[in-house]
């Protein structure tokens, strides 16, 4: 019996930049280094990495595509020079079709893109792309054959999608390269790869972050695993990008379906695991046409490495959903303000429940020096806001000051007469005016500190409480809020710190503080029956049929409906903020403004016809 063919593999899980060529490829030769470090004959980094993802409407510029084929191949070269050229790397960048033609179609590919001899049916046009890179050469290419165009992803709109499926024999070991939409599709590159016989599937991947997609990555990579009858590498981008933000969790699963190695979530990381490879199992190695694709082979060494003592692999513990949630945000927050060069966040205090989680959020994101908060009180604000805003800034040790706004609201209605709502909304838009010009004195980032339900219901005020450059909770349920609150103080205390939320802040009846005695119960439902329903009508776009069959109160159901479609004006002009649900408002929600449907109530008869 032939003994297996062992091979060590590195998962690179980075962070990378959009945009930043020398800078990823600086990462990679880090990370590279670190894997040959470890004896690692391969490492996998995650996908575009090179050109960062996702790059949206950059990749349609030939000047950057251009500049990423110089960088993979400078970066292949590079490897060599500095000694890691034995070392293989794959590596996702932006490749370009040679040419000109006509731009991409918002359309999956079909078979009349996939006709033998018309590998490139649409020229001049951007590919998503991963390589091979060994012994200072590109020795081969990948084009994505699955583009996802659905929640954020628009890659049909941007990339041609591949027929090629390249296998890469390394040490002795074929290994086919795929990348992350390719795993989701049964039947697709990991199904050829299954028929064309290989010993190893690897897959760069960027896929971002929503509530429990760890819990689906593992039986998605199980069930490729066993379609290509080969372990799959699956290497995940970790980091914020504008709205959304990537967890990582890497992973490895044998043939077999066994797991036998887990990054862990929202940190870099390099994962290595040993494989022991029965590559004589496979007895049909074929190659040409197979299905849609067309399998082709390269060769860089048929030895095996020498025998080694294998190490276990390991496999990250999985974090509970509060904690979860909480480091995606955390992440998302740092990296929009590192990445976008910026020092220091300010944001208005209140003493509520929001502005205090949006504090403790920034300070764990960047630390006390770099969060300056601002209490505002009207002459509505009552006594506790005060001390409770004073009460967090002082647990977190961030800076804080206190600027009243009774003289200017009084100014202002000295010149125009307000009254009712336009007179609420007038403190909200002087707390902006004034947290905008300290944003503009000290080059403070303003973070805006309204949550999903109200982002959903429009209950913020335009150019008041809903400004700012970046919104960390625009994806937080009010009930999440609450939550998140509870748990981080309980983080707190079990590590004997000290608990970042006032008490207070949590028990309290939300309140905006516009007007005597106003409560958030006034004017919306109680935020259970509230974010339940935007649960199924926002992230789940169910109608109101379908909302009240679920069990939702009828009448509840038709005044959310209502603020949710009417605040569409609203939400086109909020700050961006991490995405963490199903379905976030932004690129991932696209509605239009001027939009005459509204969901109704259904008529007596069709009542009786369900």
């Amino acid at each position: 019996m032939t003994a297996p063919v062992q091979l060590r593999v590195a998962l690179a899980q980075v962070d990378t930049r959009v945009g930043d060529l020398a800078g990823n490829a600086d990462l990679v030769v880090e990370w590279t280094r670190r894997a040959a470090g470890e004896d690692a004959s391969l490492v996998v980094f995650p996908e575009m990495t090179l050109t960062g993802y996702p790059a949206e409407d950059l990749v349609l510029r030939e000047s950057f595509a251009r500049a990423s084929e110089v960088a993979l191949v400078d970066l292949a070269a590079r490897l060599a020079a500095e000694g890691l050229g034995e070392t293989a790397v794959v590596v996702g960048y932006l490749a370009h079709t040679e040419g000109s033609g006509p731009a991409p179609v918002d359309r999956a590919p079909t078979d009349a893109d996939d006709t033998p001899g018309d590998a490139n049916p649409r020229r001049g046009a951007p590919r998503n792309a991963a390589a091979l890179l060994h012994g200072g050469e590109v020795v081969a290419r990948y084009y994505k054959r699955h583009l996802p165009n659905y929640g954020v992803f628009d890659e049909a709109r941007y990339f041609v999608p591949g027929t090629e499926l390249p296998i890469v024999r390394l040490h002795g070991v074929d290994i086919a390269l795929t990348i992350c939409e390719d795993l989701w599709v049964e039947g697709g590159p990991c199904g050829c790869a299954g028929e064309a016989g290989v010993d190893l599937v690897v897959s760069p991947n960027a896929s971002p972050y929503e509530r429990a997609k760890d819990d689906s990555r593992l039986p998605l990579v199980r069930r490729r695993a066993a379609e290509a009858h080969a372990p799959v590498v699956y290497c995940n981008q970790v980091g914020g990008q504008d709205e959304l933000v990537f967890d990582g969790d890497s992973l490895v699963v044998g043939a077999d379906g066994e797991l036998l190695a887990r990054a862990p979530q929202f940190v870099e990381h390099l994962l290595t695991v040993d494989l022991a490879l029965d590559v004589a199992a496979v007895t049909d190695r074929r190659e040409g046409r197979i299905g849609p694709m067309t399998v082709t082979r390269h060769l860089v060494s048929d030895a095996p490495v020498a025998p080694f003592e294998p190490r276990p692999g390991t496999v990250a513990e999985p974090l509970s959903d509060l904690e979860e949630v909480w480091r995606a945000l955390v992440l998302g927050l740092r990296d929009f303000i590192d990445k976008n060069g910026m020092p220091s966040v300010v944001l208005g205090m209140s003493g509520g429940i929001d502005s205090a989680l949006v504090a403790a959020l920034a300070v764990d994101a960047l630390g006390p020096d770099r969060v300056v908060g601002v209490g505002l009180p009207s002459r509505w604000s009552s006594e506790h806001s005060l001390s409770d805003a004073a009460d967090s800034a002082q647990r977190l040790g961030m800076h804080y000051s206190v600027v009243p706004i009774a003289p200017m609201v009084e100014a202002y209605e000295k010149s125009v007469e307000l009254s009712g709502v336009a007179a609420e909304n007038l403190q909200a838009r002087v707390r902006g005016t004034l947290l905008m010009g300290l944003s503009n004195q000290h080059g403070h980032l303003l973070l805006a500190t309204s949550n999903k339900s109200e982002v959903a219901v429009g209950y913020s005020t335009l150019y008041g409480d809903a400004a700012g450059g970046f919104a960390p909770i625009k994806d937080v349920l009010k009930t999440l809020v609450w939550d998140l609150a509870r748990w981080r103080n309980g983080y707190a205390r079990d590590r004997g710190e000290v608990e970042p939320i006032p008490q207070n802040s949590i028990d309290k009846p939300p309140s905006a503080e516009l007007a005597p005695g106003q409560q958030d119960s006034d004017s919306l439902p109680c935020y259970e029956e509230l974010d339940a329903v935007i649960t199924d009508y926002v992230d789940r776009d169910l109608g109101m049929a379908e909302l009240l069959e679920r069990g939702h109160d009828p009448e509840v159901v038709a005044r959310v409906l209502r603020l949710v479609d009417i605040a569409e004006f609203k939400r086109r002009q909020s700050a961006p903020g991490t995405k963490i649900s199903l379905k976030a408002f932004g690129r991932d929600r696209r509605l239009p403004v001027t939009n005459r449907w509204r969901e109704s109530l259904p008529s007596v008869r069709e009542g009786a016809a369900q």
